[in-house]
């Protein structure tokens, strides 16, 4: 299997660090102040593919992802994650409540449609389901402050501890690499601080000011405050996948500073290269061809696509049909195509489930199942090529082989999808169809065996006044609710 590797800028041969333990993998999650839009959900289902692809392969998966709720400033957006407000606090502000209950609620509108995308759960040591929240782990990030300290790569200022990336570098380290901010040239559109060393540098811990009390403060051996932004994702990836594993999932946004800034702490504090083997980058998503912004009111989210009538797995697979290193361009009309898509294939996964009588393959279709097969594995060992993957399972259900081989073959494919297509039948009828409307279907075949066509068009009728609509396919009925 090759994946494309940021830190390197090349495909290279996945080789897990250690052979007798669990593959690591930790993608960074949401900051919970507001409902995550399109955008996000774009890179959470790339760690969902991940997951699922490194499973189907056979691996031992050990699959962590963190929730920020605390130190993730707004001047992020404009160059300098270290100044701005903290964004839960400026939320709690505005919607006249405390930053604890806005996390509180967006954590579990986000668990909700973390599970309406079927996306699979991260688990902690316990293995049970759960996010590694950022405020759960408060001492384990002053400990690894503690330690960068001890290395000599830390200073203080008025507003916070800092990281001292030319300390860092003198030490014969290199800084940024995968974004190639190796010299202090960073362009921030917000006042610098002038009592940083360099502009690089970043807050590993931040003071509260003097004369605001925080929803969200804790007490520290430097004082009163609250943790950097990028501190959280090294304690909680290092606690529960150990000082070194294979990979890190992020968006692109990522790469300039937060993923730079893992990189350098982390190393720093355990004295272990590298900290992440591979690291995996989405691109970000267009929408009409152009930004996607909340200011251009095209920050949609999950609500909104529900709003309108889609389900979201039908987003879900609007995400499969463009590779995750390539800009996927939203439109309306596009997640319509990919909704009919979808119901069709689950439409004919359906079909070929419905068929009945195993029957002995040739040597021809033997060889074109194990076909299919494989080439589902090359396109996943492609750096995770969905769009490859998705043209062979529509091959498949449209090849000549026997139904339940059809059947069989998507429901493994599924296995990595996650359209959820073993619960076609449920899905694409959407309710339990009444005995009543079944009957009607079994009438409406007998008279068709019996080429009474024109009593079968009037049943037909029937079924379209109880509220469903039947069709015949290649692979058998297909009924749909109206």
């Amino acid at each position: 299997m090759k994946l494309y590797n940021s830190l390197t800028r090349q495909k290279e041969e996945f080789v897990p660090i250690r052979a007798d333990k669990a593959i690591g993998v930790y993608t960074c999650g949401p900051t919970v102040y507001f409902y995550p839009h399109i955008g996000n959900w774009r890179t959470f289902v790339l760690g969902d593919i991940v997951i699922r692809s490194l499973k189907y392969f056979g691996y031992d998966v050990h699959y962590v992802m963190n929730i920020t709720d605390v130190g993730h400033l707004t001047g992020d957006n404009l160059g300098d994650a270290d100044t701005g407000e903290d964004r839960l606090e400026k939320a709690a502000k505005k919607e006249n409540k405390t930053a604890w209950d806005i996390a509180k609620f967006y954590t579990q509108d986000f668990e909700e449609n973390y599970s309406k995308l079927n996306l699979i759960f991260p688990t902690l040591d316990d293995g049970e389901k759960g996010f590694g929240v950022a405020t759960h782990y408060i001492k384990e990030q002053i400990a690894m402050i503690k330690r960068i300290e001890e290395k000599g790569f830390t200073y203080i200022t008025t507003d916070g501890v800092y990281f001292d990336i030319k300390a860092y570098e003198k030490a014969g380290n290199i800084y940024g690499r995968m974004s190639n901010i190796h010299k202090d040239n960073m362009q921030a559109r917000v006042k610098p601080n002038l009592e940083k060393r360099g502009e690089r540098d970043f807050a590993l811990w931040k003071f509260s000011p003097k004369d605001t009390k925080r929803d969200m403060e804790w007490e520290s051996p430097w004082g009163m405050g609250f943790p950097g932004w990028h501190i959280e994702c090294s304690a909680i990836s290092t606690k529960h996948l150990g000082d070194q594993f294979e990979i890190h999932i992020g968006g692109e946004d990522h790469k300039s500073t937060h993923h730079p800034g893992e990189i350098a702490q982390t190393e720093a504090a355990t004295g272990k290269k590298p900290f992440v083997k591979y690291w995996l980058h989405g691109v970000f998503l267009q929408v009409d061809g152009g930004r996607m912004g909340k200011s251009l009111g095209n920050a949609y989210t999950l609500q909104d696509i529900e709003s309108k009538g889609f389900d979201s797995l039908d987003l879900r697979y609007l995400y499969l049909t463009t590779h995750y290193r390539k800009k996927l361009n939203f439109t309306w009309d596009a997640l319509k195509s990919a909704q009919t898509a979808r119901r069709k294939l689950m439409d004919q996964v359906l079909a070929a489930r419905t068929q009945t009588g195993r029957t002995t393959l040739s040597d021809e279709k033997n060889q074109k199942v194990q076909d299919f097969g494989n080439r589902f594995r090359e396109a996943l060992s492609d750096d995770f090529n969905m769009p490859q993957a998705l043209a062979v399972v529509w091959e498949t259900m449209k090849s000549n082989i026997p139904s339940e081989d059809k059947y069989d073959l998507a429901v493994s494919f599924d296995e990595v999808f996650g359209l959820r297509l073993a619960q076609s039948k449920e899905s694409s009828i959407q309710n339990q169809v009444p005995d009543e409307v079944q009957e009607l279907v079994g009438k409406r075949e007998r008279l068709r065996a019996e080429k009474k066509f024109e009593e079968a068009d009037k049943v037909r009728d029937e079924i379209g006044e109880s509220g469903y609509v039947i069709r015949d396919s290649e692979n058998g009925i297909i009924l749909h609710k109206k």
